[in-house]
């Protein structure tokens, strides 16, 4: 006797559960791998008179140097930077959960961050570091 072949249609739906299954997996083991990682999550804290925020140099890269001012733009940033005041367009807007931007508004400061994308903005910062440069 013959055995009778799987429908091909069985068979599509269990490749799809098998890839299906290892994506869940392979995101777990990526998110476990990376959790120590996270922006804001990882490496210690500094708070002198010239550097405030996270250690983390890889989480927060250097990004800008320029003035703090206080204001968004359409509701994105809680601050800006202003990197040339001849240049507008050159102007980054901030946001931060690491450092207080409020203390700085005013000083010529090097900002370190992620980089987000934005609506308005044409440059969205979340600090996680800041160096006063004044």
């Amino acid at each position: 006797m013959e055995t009778p072949m799987k429908s091909p249609a069985k068979i599509i739906w269990g490749v799809y559960i098998l890839l299906a299954l290892l994506g869940i997996g392979t995101g777990y083991l990526l998110a476990q791998k990376n959790a120590g990682s996270v922006a804001g999550s990882g490496g210690a804290k500094v708070n002198t008179a010239k550097t405030v925020g996270s250690t983390d140099t890889k989480a927060f890269p250097p990004l800008a140097d320029g003035v703090i001012e206080k204001g968004g733009i359409d509701g994105e940033g809680t601050h800006k930077l202003i990197r040339d005041p001849k240049r507008p367009d050159q102007t980054a807007y901030l946001i931060s959960s690491v450092v207080d931007l409020d203390e700085f508004v005013g000083k010529k400061v090097k900002v370190y961050g992620e980089t987000f994308a934005a609506k308005k903005a044409s440059w969205l910062i979340d600090v996680g570091r800041l160096d006063l440069l004044e």
